[in-house]
């Protein structure tokens, strides 16, 4: 049995209470985690690493089996504490403020300084590489909740909004991408089948360029909202926009094509069976009706 193995079998509540005033005077943010929560993943460290030990002839180059429930747990840590708002040098502390309560029983423990020198060698290769893995794993964690913030931004920038019976419209902000196309097709598509709307107004008043590529993921778009059942009408062509797809030669085909979203809207009521007229009583008033 290693030294490392002893210590952790006979003196693990004296290291884990040393090693939690390790972290608490290496500054973790008691802010982010509840003191008990803290605890509890401490010695839920401090066991597996025991576990993991156990019978090993050296703790340097542990086989991986050996290691697999270690690095789920830290995987698990590392992702929660990125949610929590901890900085990856925080997340890494986790690990390496454990070293010097371990070395200082390491010294009581072994007299014979070449043991020493090994024991404190594989110790501090086992946990460089076990605060790396929870550095990747952080990392990972961080990615995988800015790739959410992302799709969570692009569907709350891509609104498919009801402006009268039968009649939706998509307003789009920002550049056009493959991802974002993708967006606001399934959401443009999902909104034609709830409402069972005939118009969609597809507004790029806030599009700030239009290249051969926008102008082809529009394409899309409204092919397949025709494939629904629903016409399309791209409203906010600008003529800087107007220049550019003349100038790119790209056809649109027999899409209508507006100025303004309200110029899109009055198309829209007209196709839909509702006509505009204005009231001249107590001022200007708009009133609308039924009809052609």
């Amino acid at each position: 049995m290693t030294a490392i193995a002893k210590i952790l079998e006979k003196h693990q509540p004296e290291l884990l209470q040393d090693w939690l005033k390790e972290q608490k005077s290496s500054g973790i943010r008691l802010d982010l985690i509840r003191e008990t929560d803290l605890q509890e993943q401490s010695r839920r460290f401090l066991s597996l690493l025991q576990h993991a030990v156990a019978g090993a002839e050296s703790v340097e180059n542990l086989p991986q089996s050996r290691l697999a429930d270690l690095k789920g747990y830290l995987f698990e840590v590392a992702r929660t504490r990125a949610i929590q708002g901890f900085s990856p040098s925080e997340v890494a502390m986790f690990i390496f403020s454990v070293k010097r309560p371990l070395f200082q029983r390491l010294r009581n423990e072994v007299k014979d300084q070449d043991s020493l020198f090994n024991e404190m060698w594989g110790a501090t290769k086992l946990l460089d590489g076990l605060g790396l893995i929870t550095t990747e794993a952080y990392q990972k964690a961080r990615e995988e909740v800015i790739s959410r913030q992302q799709e969570e931004l692009l569907e709350l920038s891509t609104p498919v909004v009801k402006l009268w019976e039968g009649v939706l419209a998509l307003p789009m902000i920002g550049t056009l991408d493959s991802n974002r196309t993708q967006v606001v097709m399934e959401s443009l598509l999902q909104r034609i089948v709830e409402t069972g709307s005939e118009i969609a107004i597809i507004d790029i008043t806030g599009v700030p360029t239009v290249d051969t590529l926008t102008a082809q993921y529009l394409i899309k778009t409204v092919t397949a909202a025709r494939l629904m059942g629903a016409d399309c009408i791209i409203s906010g062509i600008r003529p800087q926009i107007a220049q550019t797809i003349v100038h790119l030669g790209v056809a649109l085909g027999d899409v209508i094509t507006k100025a303004t979203l309200a110029d899109a809207f009055i198309i829209a009521l007209q196709r839909t069976g509702f006509s505009i007229h204005r009231k001249h009583k107590q001022g200007q008033n708009f009133g609308m009706n039924t009809g052609a």
